[in-house]
């Protein structure tokens, strides 16, 4: 399983001189296990992705499946840029929580209505099928290749102020020093601590091999901001180290927050994590080994 961060700003994009070494652009992150493209959320990031897949795959031989966190600005408003959503041949399942109000292909068209975007969400060429998600279903994906090992996806809801934010949980089997392993991933952004961990996160996250987690606000920023839906570095370190997670991933960063800021963020939570537990932050362009 290999991950790559195309995407690690929360709330806006933020580019600027004070922002290039973590990056400007909002949430977009690739999984890629086997044959299976997995992307976590579609913020400004997902563009780039988008056109590396194109050189990758091709235009038109494009299998993948897109999970979003939920579908605040953030973490979608990178969709209508994403290239490969407009050739046919290619295949697109998105997945999200499952709303009362409106379906998830209802909320994706919203943000392309004529007044906003000049193309419309049923004009995209591609297949694209979307899966609106119960709260603690496992979604299977099955690779294209008759050898390739299922990966399960499984959420729960996170504490954030919009219904249905959605953490998830991917497991899949790797080879590593060719022993066949366990490779898991839990992606955690847009959640609030509260006073206390937040047991059902500590217990989707329990031995996984990496926590992505919401790192948004340092402790003092977080006094003025409750029921804001963030949470911060340290905490993240409390919860990976409750669910005795190996690599602890900061992420969703705050767009006031410079690349010194977040260095600084960063030693704090290292410090804090001592051994046994690796604290590193989100940066676009930064490619991990689980």
């Amino acid at each position: 399983m290999k991950i790559k961060f195309w995407g690690v700003r929360g709330s806006i994009a933020a580019p600027g001189k004070d922002t290039v070494r973590y990056g400007g652009n909002t949430l977009c992150t690739e999984v890629r296990e086997g044959d299976t493209e997995i992307i976590l959320d579609a913020g400004t990031g997902i563009r780039a992705l988008g056109n590396d897949l194109i050189k990758r795959f091709g235009p038109n031989n494009i299998n993948a499946h897109l999970f979003l966190s939920h579908t605040h600005w953030d973490h979608i408003q990178g969709f209508p840029f994403f290239a490969p959503a407009y050739i046919p041949g290619n295949k697109i399942d998105i997945c999200a929580a499952e709303k009362v109000d409106t379906s998830l292909e209802q909320t994706l068209a919203g943000q392309m209505l004529y007044q906003y975007f000049p193309i419309s969400l049923k004009q995209l060429g591609a297949n694209i099928q979307f899966h609106d998600l119960k709260e603690g279903q496992t979604f299977e994906i099955v690779g294209q290749k008759p050898y390739t090992h299922p990966i399960n996806v499984k959420n729960i809801k996170l504490n954030h102020p919009f219904p249905g934010v959605f953490a998830y949980r991917i497991d899949g089997l790797g080879f590593v020093d060719s022993v066949l392993k366990n490779e898991s991933l839990v992606y955690a952004t847009d959640t609030e601590h509260y006073d206390c961990l937040d047991h059902r996160l500590v217990k989707l996250a329990e031995g996984a091999d990496v926590l992505i987690y919401d790192s948004q606000y340092t402790p003092k920023e977080y006094e003025s901001k409750l029921s804001w839906g963030h949470s911060t570095g340290q905490k993240g370190v409390e919860t990976a180290k409750a669910a005795h997670v190996k690599r602890l991933v900061l992420y969703h960063h705050d767009p006031t927050h410079t690349d010194d800021d977040i260095d600084n963020i960063l030693s704090i939570c290292q410090k804090m994590a001592g051994n046994g537990l690796e604290v590193i932050a989100a940066a676009e362009g930064l490619e991990l080994d689980v």
